[in-house]
């Protein structure tokens, strides 16, 4: 989810650049059965109330370490024993999905044919670790009861700008038009149908190659915006706008043609696994369209990430929507309490699966505000989600915060609303 403690303070103010890497975040069939469609399908009714409510979810973030592994350079054992220790966390907790993310930065946590072995599993990236994470987490999961979700981001290359420190036969220095640096990282071009098309191939591949239950994507498409900087895609604007009123019309229309055209291929390749979207939680502030949400956010997805959620939704090209609403009850500029009922108000009827993205990270942290030093905060959430027929569950991030729980949260959580487990809604 981005640099996620930097983000949700832009968001709030809307000032400056968003600081740090990612930190979160960040299914007709709705997970394995039941809640989307795909590609323009008339959607179906949501699952029964009991299958709705069982959604139980918690991110793996591998970028830069940040939940899994630990560090880079682990033996291949000592890797699995960590990432198995997430799993049976999962578990403890009465948890039933993991999301992993297994596609950071144009890398890869599984032999893919397209692209690098991750750096973040053996400090070099293309060396390959010895063993198959993605393939042993799907069996691990599932032997658990654990969904497993398979977490990719599209277009971030890396966490640098020096095209020179990916390894030799990366995509990207194949094609180095291809790429853009934007607030000292580098990106694919989205506006570019052929980088589309790549993307979603890499993805597809573990699609095809393991028995996972979701395709998962964050908040990412085009960048989160730098003060003082521009995303440099004039030419690829030049080639391919003509036919847009305006640049923020055509990258949206980009955003959507990976979107629709990832979920005819999904299903096309296995109809049985899922599709979903965790955006960042305001879609659109209400003094830009009275539509939107009683916010004054900093950043909207419609807006800032050319990527309209709430159309993906309307046309069932997605599963399941998975908001991260990570702000407090009562705050001004985003209040869960608002936010909450107008996702919910946006995916009834649709078909799609709701899922709430929960900020466990804040829960204790010294630099948030005093709700979040109040371990009962995040149980709050969950009671004011009850009664909203369309949310369907939470997913929490991260794994690293629900092992640590300093301050209890993520345990009120369960004890509040997890007196035992529950399989996932697609039963995975």
């Amino acid at each position: 989810m981005a640099g996620a403690a930097a983000r949700a303070a832009l968001a709030v103010t809307g000032a400056g650049a968003v600081a740090g890497a990612e930190a979160g975040t960040g299914e007709g069939t709705g997970l394995r059965a039941g809640a989307g469609t795909a590609a323009g399908t008339a959607p179906e009714e949501p699952a029964s109330p009991a299958a709705r409510s069982g959604f139980r979810g918690v991110w793996i973030a591998t970028v830069l370490n940040r939940d899994w592994p630990s560090r880079t350079g682990l033996t291949a054992d000592a890797q699995r024993a960590e990432l198995l220790a997430h799993l049976d966390t999962a578990v403890e907790c009465r948890l039933n999905a993991v999301v992993l993310q297994v596609r950071p930065a144009a890398d890869a946590l599984w032999p893919s044919p397209y692209e690098p072995w991750t750096e973040f599993l053996t400090g070099t990236q293309g060396r390959d670790p010895g063993w198959d994470p993605l393939g042993t987490a799907v069996e691990e999961a599932h032997a658990r009861g654990l969904e497993l979700h398979a977490w990719f981001n599209p277009y971030r290359v890396a966490n640098h700008t020096d095209p020179t420190r990916l390894v030799a036969g990366h995509p990207a220095r194949l094609h180095p038009e291809w790429v853009l640096p934007y607030g000292g990282k580098l990106y694919y071009d989205p506006g570019l149908p052929e980088v589309r098309r790549f993307t979603q191939d890499a993805m597809l591949d573990a699609v095809r190659r393991y028995d996972i239950d979701a395709v998962h994507w964050d908040d990412y498409f085009y960048p989160y915006p730098v003060a003082g900087e521009e995303f440099a895609d004039d030419e690829t604007y030049a080639r391919y706008g003509a036919d847009f009123p305006d640049r923020a019309s055509w990258r949206r229309n980009n955003t959507d043609l990976l979107v629709s055209e990832m979920a005819v291929r999904i299903k096309a390749v296995k109809p049985h696994v899922a599709f979903g979207v965790s955006p960042f939680g305001v879609w659109r502030n209400i003094a830009e369209d009275p539509e939107g949400s009683d916010t004054r956010a900093g950043v909207a997805t419609y807006d800032d990430l050319y990527a309209d959620t709430r159309k993906w939704i309307r046309e069932g090209w997605i599963d399941y929507v998975v908001p991260q609403l990570y702000w407090h009850v009562g705050l001004p500029a985003a209040d869960y309490a608002t936010l909450l009922p107008w996702w919910d108000e946006v995916v009834r009827g649709t078909g799609v699966g709701l899922y709430i993205g929960e900020a466990l990270y804040k829960a204790g942290d010294p630099a948030q505000p005093a709700a979040w030093q109040d371990p009962g905060e995040l149980s709050r959430h969950l009671e004011l989600a009850a009664a909203c027929p369309a949310v369907g569950g939470h997913c929490f991030f991260a794994a690293l915060d629900v092992a640590k729980d300093p301050i209890g949260a993520m345990a009120t959580v369960v004890a509040d609303h997890y007196p035992t487990r529950v399989r996932a809604p697609g039963g995975g």
